[in-house]
């Protein structure tokens, strides 16, 4: 009797040349094993650029319809109204979409998943789309699902550092480009405005909102409303979504720094159970996706600079609040490039390939 085999599925990455395509080509040749052809499509800029992929050379294609043709998973990092028009066509040409915009992450059909946490989840998707979560939520949501596993998560109020590459490769390069304007100057950051006024001068206004270099910037994202930006309310949502907490109370600030690439989040998270330091760097030990980096007398915890491009979350600067006997403070970090949106999606891509 002749076995039957079956042909490896075709995985397509979509947006191969952006900031989070290029991190996914890069993670790619370790768990290139699971897939038979891939196929990389990207803006008209770039459509005939060769990607070197381990040792093979994949060609950039123009994103049609056809694109899609015999593709089993889509990887698609796009702007959200691209990802919106696209993610339809592929699921239609038989492809799954695991999509990184945040154009269905509410939407109740569509999963949100992140395999460490609810890899059941890509079961369950009628649309043919799964979403990848943001990658501000990305870098804590490891720590409070491990946290919430054993005490019970009630409350969370976090503030966010989100590096310049939450913004693409455009953000990238005009945080570079503002740092080249005020290197050398060191009478710049002494007087109201001068800062702004040297790079706009030089550069013209901000992708960001207002000059990054040399300066924080309390807003990120656009305002939808209240006072409240985008990504501050995306940070409750798919929070709540993730950990299966509809009614989860959550408060955040987002708040863009001076950093290539890594975001960093300060967490303030409340328990139904008294919760104490020592139990929680215990569990947090344990954790799979999760490296304790916390010994303040030597100066350790974790920075963007000590971590970027690692796949584990980084958490530190664990402490009891004094007057808070259920709440625990601590700072995590993540390379938001790669398992905030990189990594995540192809660990997801991977656990569908397993239902084909």
């Amino acid at each position: 009797m002749t076995a039957v085999t079956t042909a490896p599925p075709t995985l397509a990455i979509v947006g191969a040349t952006g900031a989070v395509g290029t991190v996914v080509l890069d993670v790619l040749p370790m768990r290139r094993h699971i897939w038979g052809q891939v196929r990389l499509a990207a803006g008209a800029e770039d459509v005939g650029k060769v990607c070197r992929v381990a040792d093979e050379d994949l060609v950039v294609q123009a994103l049609t319809p056809e694109f899609f043709d015999g593709v089993d998973v889509a990887v698609v990092d796009v702007p959200p109204e691209i990802s919106a028009k696209w993610a339809a066509i592929a699921a239609e040409r038989g492809a799954i979409v695991i999509d990184n915009s945040p154009t269905f992450r509410r939407d109740p059909a569509v999963p949100l998943v992140v395999p460490e946490i609810n890899p059941e989840a890509v079961n369950d998707r009628p649309k043919g789309v799964i979403a990848n979560p943001g990658a501000t939520v990305m870098t804590m949501i490891d720590v409070l699902a491990v946290l919430h596993a054993q005490w019970q998560l009630t409350e969370l109020v976090v503030t966010s550092f989100q590096a310049a590459s939450g913004l693409g490769r455009a953000g990238m390069s005009r945080l570079h480009d503002e740092i080249a304007v005020v290197a050398g100057d060191r009478e710049l950051g002494m007087r109201p405005g001068d800062v702004r006024r040297a790079i706009d001068h030089e550069l013209g206004p901000s992708i960001f909102g207002g000059p990054l270099a040399l300066n924080v910037l309390p807003f990120a994202g656009s305002h939808v409303g209240d006072g409240w930006s985008s990504e501050e309310s995306k940070i409750r949502q798919e929070t709540r979504k993730i950990l299966g907490m509809p009614d989860l109370k959550v408060s955040a600030t987002c708040v863009r720094v001076p950093v290539v690439s890594t975001h960093s989040v300060s967490v303030h998270a409340t328990f139904a159970k008294s919760i104490t330091v020592a139990k929680a760097r215990q569990a947090l030990v344990e954790a799979p996706a999760v490296v304790v980096l916390d010994d303040p007398d030597q100066g350790e915890y974790p920075t963007p600079v000590d971590i970027v491009g690692a796949d584990p979350r980084f958490v530190g600067r664990l402490r009891q609040a004094i007057d808070f006997p259920r709440t625990l403070d601590l700072f995590v970090c993540g390379d938001n490039l790669r398992k905030g949106a990189a990594l995540n999606m192809l660990q997801t891509a991977e656990l569908v390939a397993n239902t084909l």
